[in-house]
């Protein structure tokens, strides 16, 4: 069984960083593709960014200069650096795994493992 646990979320002002984890358990880690999105209130799944098992990297236009998505195999995590935050940033924030494979699927419900989500709050 296959789990993903996601860290890091909190209530910041505008302009602030954060950074969130996602920490999943499984030996073959290394081989997964990781998926970040986020849900406000009342919407769908939004793909944030993500990152192929051999570090290909894809952002979402909306937060393109400002996160980043980095991964460390060894402690079986992946990053997401969250610099210059908005109020229209404030979501629950997920991580999601597709498991040996080098796309990062844009559709949530294409992954095989999800998070349990991290609230993110940006006041203004």
């Amino acid at each position: 069984q296959v789990q993903l646990v996601e860290s890091g979320g909190g209530l910041v002002q505008a302009g602030d960083s954060l950074r969130l984890s996602c920490e999943a358990s499984g030996s073959t880690f290394g081989s997964w593709s990781v998926g970040w999105f986020r849900q406000a209130p009342g919407k769908e799944h939004e793909f944030v960014t993500g990152i192929t098992r051999s570090g290909g990297s894809l952002y979402a236009d909306s937060v393109k200069g400002r996160f980043t998505i980095a991964r460390d195999n060894a402690k079986n995590t992946v990053y997401l650096q969250m610099n210059k935050l908005k109020p229209e940033d404030t979501a629950v924030y997920y991580c999601a795994a597709i498991s040996a494979d080098t796309r990062v699927p844009l559709n949530w419900n294409y992954y095989n493992y999800w998070g349990q989500g991290t609230q993110v709050t940006v006041s203004s």
